[in-house]
Formats: structure tokens, sequence, C-alpha cells
């Protein structure tokens, strides 16, 4: 370490009581004089004029004191201060600050004879770059003899930290053709040593390229800004079809570059631009195409295009002109680029025969200016209509049919449902039917219902269960229709009361209005909630419901009861058309309960209505009334 001399120089002195001002010069231990070495090591850090002892005014400028970090010289003096005031007694000199009595501790201490300051331990400028201590100069008692004066210690900066990169990878594309100085990204990279010296002045370079595939190129492709990180293109002919990826080996260096350095990668994809027209290959097609047939597919058309497939600058678009009365569409394969032709409008063999259309094809996005001025590609497609049987058809397809549920088997669901240009005898058939729920007549085409529904079938997706029918006329052609039955809910079950039996504390302890009640359906919306509950039963005059909301109610007691079981009957309706209802018995114990509100055991317990009618005379009533329903 250099160490730091520091004296007084005086500006300007009169007599005595006159102003002084003095300031600190510093100068490397290195050029000292061995015989002026205490005495330049040396800050007198409160200074007296006369042998008055009268204080002298001062404006002290006092340099920082600086210490290298990650020194090998520990304990180190790093500076003495020292009161040249007059005591009758001994001065004992303190320090406080971080560094001393302040975390971090115990990294300087002083000499509290001498005041010599040291350092302890070697220092990092990472973790703490200056320290801000406080020296005072006491009598043995404890008695400042002078004002506290501030002392800063700075740590100097030594280059022990190598720059490194932010990612180990960083990912970055650019367009093929791009001309030289195109931007492509910016590489980021860090150093802990102090910003402001060498030791953190970063130095960007590429040290390695490869290209995918390998030695596809052998030009320098990328520059780097030295000083930025920012990584651009150096030379012409970036070209996807010829290389697809760039690997970069990236290195960072202080000293602007001179000094400790780290490596990463930068993998920079050349993206595609559409330089490419499709073209036909071949360039004409014959097809055929049944007349009155349509909607179907009648041939393919095949392109080439060099661009990056699956992207808008390969999709091809196509078009078609002579067809006057738009019988034909075509349409683009997204896997295999290819074109689709179809027949959208019935064609007809007496009207016309052949059918020469023009096709031409571009691409989804526009071409790019870098691409050859050529006229669309275009080919030729001869289409032949086939006079041939025409095959029956569907009235309907699909076949929609709406069924209730609960439909008993046997039901005619649908007839009439095709018919034949020919008027040729047809067959029909059910060529799938995972449920087995379907019947048609092979003559006539009338399907029935042959099994009961059951709406929770898995093959049912949203009310919906779906069948194949097949018609086959005399001549062998047939088709098919999907059949989709609609299944209409309908209310199968009457709802049931929940909780069938519970308790009531009775007298002042009783801790609620009554019993909480709701209803369970199995059926959907709209045939469950809201539900009504309803005490119609005249042997339970002494119970009322009040409801909560639209699927609970509260079964309370009109007047005091005593303690005993009672049996209650409720009568619930769900909101299905037409609604279904049922009669269910609540039993309910009415008891004392303890503190808790649990009920207490009682002996003797019995069994009476709320009228005093037994349970089992309640049993018949309602058998009886069963009976007669």
């Amino acid at each position: 370490m250099v160490e730091q001399i520091c004296k007084v120089i005086p500006n300007s002195q009169s007599g005595a009581g006159l102003e002084y001002k003095g300031e600190f010069v510093c100068s490397s231990a290195e050029h000292r004089h061995d015989e002026a070495e205490q005495d330049h090591r040396t800050l007198y850090l409160w200074r007296n004029q006369g042998k008055g002892m009268m204080r002298v005014k001062r404006d002290w400028i006092i340099p920082p004191i600086r210490v290298s970090e990650n020194s090998r010289y520990v304990p180190e003096d790093l500076v003495q201060i020292k009161s040249d005031k007059i005591f009758s007694g001994e001065v004992i000199y303190k320090l406080e600050g971080p560094g001393v009595d302040q975390e971090p501790k115990n990294l300087f201490e002083i000499d509290d004879k001498t005041g010599v300051i040291r350092s302890k331990r070697p220092l990092d400028r990472e973790q703490y770059s200056s320290f801000t201590l406080k020296a005072f100069a006491l009598s043995p008692s404890g008695e400042r003899l002078e004002n506290p004066t501030t002392i800063e210690i700075v740590v100097l900066d030594q280059n022990d930290n190598k720059p490194v990169f932010t990612q180990k990878q960083f990912f970055g594309s650019v367009s093929e053709f791009s001309v030289p100085g195109t931007l492509v990204m910016s590489v980021l990279a860090t150093d802990a040593d102090d910003p402001m010296t060498e030791n953190a002045a970063l130095g960007f370079s590429i040290i390695g390229q490869d290209s995918i595939p390998p030695n596809a190129v052998n030009k320098t492709m990328f520059g780097i800004n030295n000083q930025t990180g920012a990584i651009y293109t150096r030379d012409v002919g970036l070209d996807r079809e010829v290389v697809k990826e760039f690997k970069l080996k990236l290195r960072v260096a202080d000293m602007w570059g001179d000094g400790l350095h780290s490596d990463a990668v930068a993998i920079i994809s050349v993206s595609d631009i559409n330089n490419h027209a499709p073209q036909f290959h071949p360039a004409s097609y014959s097809m055929k195409a049944l007349e009155n047939i349509y909607d179907i597919e009648i041939g393919r058309v095949s392109v080439t295009d060099r661009d990056d497939p699956g992207t808008g600058n390969w999709e091809a678009k196509y078009t078609i002109s002579n067809d006057p009365y738009g019988n034909f569409a075509i349409q683009t394969d997204p896997v295999t680029n290819q074109g689709i032709m179809t027949v959208v409008k019935p064609l007809d063999y007496e009207v016309k025969r052949e059918h020469n259309l023009i096709l031409t094809v571009e691409n989804v996005n526009p071409l790019s200016s870098k691409a050859p001025n050529l006229p669309l590609s275009s080919a030729a497609v001869l289409v032949t209509v086939v006079n041939e049987n025409e095959a029956p058809y569907f009235k309907e397809n699909p076949i929609r049919i709406e069924v209730p549920e609960n439909e008993e088997p046997g039901k005619l669901l649908k007839s009439n449902i095709a018919s034949d240009p020919d008027h040729s005898e047809l067959r029909f058939q059910i060529s799938k039917d995972p449920e087995g729920w379907l019947d048609i007549d092979r003559d006539t085409g009338n399907i029935f219902l042959r099994r009961s529904l059951n709406m929770k079938s898995p093959h049912v997706k949203n009310n919906i269960y779906s069948a194949v029918i097949k018609v086959t006329d005399a001549g062998g052609v047939s088709a098919s229709a999907t059949v989709n039955i609609i299944l209409e809910e309908t209310n199968d079950f009457p709802p049931q009361v929940r909780p069938l039996s519970s308790f009531l504390c009775t007298g002042d302890r009783r801790a609620t209005p009554g019993l909480l009640m709701t209803a369970v359906d199995e059926d959907r919306p709209p045939h469950a909630a809201p539900f009504s509950f309803l005490i119609t039963d005249s042997l339970s005059l002494n119970w009322t419901v009040n409801k909560v909301n639209d699927t609970h109610t509260v079964l309370s007691p009109t007047i005091d009861l005593e303690a005993g079981e009672y049996a209650v009957t409720v009568w619930v309706t769900d909101s299905g058309s037409p609604s279904q209802s049922a009669l269910t018995q609540v039993n309910v114990t009415v008891c004392h309960c303890d503190s808790y509100g649990d009920c207490r055991s009682e002996s003797g317990a019995f069994l009476v209505s709320s009228v005093g009618i037994s349970f089992i005379a309640l049993i018949i009533i309602i058998a009886c009334g069963a009976l007669l329903l």
C-alpha cells in the first residue's frame, strides 16, 4: 500500500487573535524523508496558537485517508492524530463509527496513547467503499478536551472481480438479406469493481462463429460494439435457405477489454422473408366430377415454395378463373400446401360436359422487394363431368330429432328422410348407434326408438346423442347422414326432504328457531329447485315451515312443546312441468339441552304426534291416502 502522508501548509498569518487557515497536502510515503517521517504521518486535527491557550479559528479541509482493499500487510498503520493543545495530564484518544464500534466491527482501531489509527483486517471495497469515523481527545476521566473531528477512510479498488454476462446464452434473430450494420441484439455484462475506474470498464468482442448447418458460411457475418455490446450484421449474404442459425462465442473483459474476462454464447436465428414465389408443379391437371354432387373433393394441385414451411411466406393462396357460375372452389391444405379442388354447385352433364379452369397462386404474405419480379404462376385444370347414377340424398343432414328423455320404446321418431333423383328403390341401415337406442325400417327409412333413453350415457354430450344412418339405391350408390337426438329433460323424480331426523332444544336453551331443511332432486334444472315446502297434515298443526331461499326452509313448532319424539309430515314440490311432489315424515326430537346446546339423554322417551296420535296411526293414514291415489 502507498501510505498517505499529510501536513498543514498555512495560507496566511498575522498577529495573535487573527484568523489562521490552512490545508492538507498529501504525498506518497515512498517519497518522504526519513527524518520527517513521524511529523508527516501526524495529523494535527486540533491546533492552538500562543501561550495563553487562545484557540485559533480555522477552516479545516481534511482529505480522506485512502486504503487499498485486499491488503496483505495487516495490521497496518494508517495515520496518527494528535492534539497540540498543552494539557496538564495525559491525553487519551478514542475512535468511533462504522468499522470500529459499529457494524462492520473490528476493522479499525486507535492507539489510545499515541493516536495511531491502524487497519486490523483486509478490506473489501465491494462490501464497504468508505468509512466515516469520529476522533476524540479525552482526559483520563473521560472529559472531552477537544471537539470531535471527522475522519473519512476511502477504500481503493483493486481489479479483483471479473466481468460476468447477465445470461449464459443470448437469443436473437435477423431477417435474411439484411444490409450490413443492421442491429441484431444487445448483450449485457456487469462488473462488481469500482465503476469509476478501469477495473469496471468493459470491452466486448466476438471470438468465434459457427453456423447451422456447419461450415455453410466462411465470412465473418457479425460484429459487436466494443463498448455497448450491440451485435450487428457485418457482411452481406445472409440467406435462410443456406444458413438457418449462427452461434457466436462472446467475450467481455474489463480494463477496456484487456483485463479479466468471461465468455457467453449468442444464438442468432436467420428469419425468413418472402423472397420466393410459389410455382405450380406440374402446370396442368385433369379431374372428374359427378353431376349433381357437390361439397366433395375432386382433386388436388401442387406448388413448390422455398420459403420457411408453415409460415405466411410459404402458405399458398389459390384463385380460380374462367368459372362464370361459381361451380368450383379451392382451399389450401395447411399441412401439404396443396390446393383442394371442390364442387360447390351441382354440375349437369346434359348442360356442360367439360369445364376448363385457370388457377393462379400467390403467398398469403406479400412478396419481398428482394424477390424476382415475375408474373404469378398459373395452371390449367380440365374438369370432366361424369354422367352416372345419381346418389340418393337425405332431405336433412344432420337429421335433428327432439325426444323427451322418458319416451317409450317403439315411438316413431322420423319418417320420409331421404330421396333418390333416379327414383330407384332405396335401402336404409344404421351404421353407427353406440347405445343401440335406434331402429330403422330398411325399406321406408322410418326411424324408431328401440330402447329407453338415458341422459347419463357417456355418449350424450350437451343433451345430444349422435348416430349415423346410410341409404343405398339399387345401383349401389349410397349416402350417409348424422342423426342428432336432442334429449329433452323431463321431470322424472320427486324431491326428497333432508334431513329426515334431528333434534330441537326446548325452553330457555333453544339455540335455533327450528330445524333447517332442504330437498334433493335427481332431475336437472328446470325440474328441480326452487322447492316449495308445506305442512298439510292435520296431525302436524303445531308445526310450521318458513322459507329461507329456493332450496331451504325452517321447520319450527308454533307452541312450546314438551320433550319427546315428534313425527312431522312435510309436503315438498319441485318446479318441474308437470311438477313432482313427495310426502316425507321428519322425526324431530324435542329435548332439554345442556349449556353447550346438546340434547341431554332423557329416560322414558316417548313417541307421540303433535296432537297425540301415535306414529303407527300416522303411518296407517298415509298408507290409506297412497292407496286411494
